[in-house]
């Protein structure tokens, strides 16, 4: 099932996605729908994650900056340490 929305694009974008639906043979409608969607799951997935962040932080399960920044001063040496917990 689908829905209506309407939106305002400037000229050049639309000038863009009117090319841009020639040479692939699709409707602006749908490279638009296309376009929604991924944004849509990449804002989703980074917020969840901005979110378990905090959490993270909120229940104190952090690893401190000290013992990162010896773990990265290690890589590419033959004692290159585990990453810390």
């Amino acid at each position: 099932m689908t829905e209506t929305l309407s939106i305002r694009i400037d000229a050049e974008t639309k000038k863009q996605l009117d090319a841009l639906a020639r040479r692939s043979k699709r409707s602006k409608s749908f490279l638009a729908a296309e376009a929604i969607a991924a944004y849509v799951e990449v804002e989703k997935w980074q917020l969840g994650e901005i979110e378990a962040g905090i959490a993270d932080l909120d229940e104190q399960r952090v690893v401190s900056h000290e013992k990162v920044a010896k773990w990265l001063r290690s890589w590419g040496r033959s004692s290159e340490g585990k990453p810390p917990r």
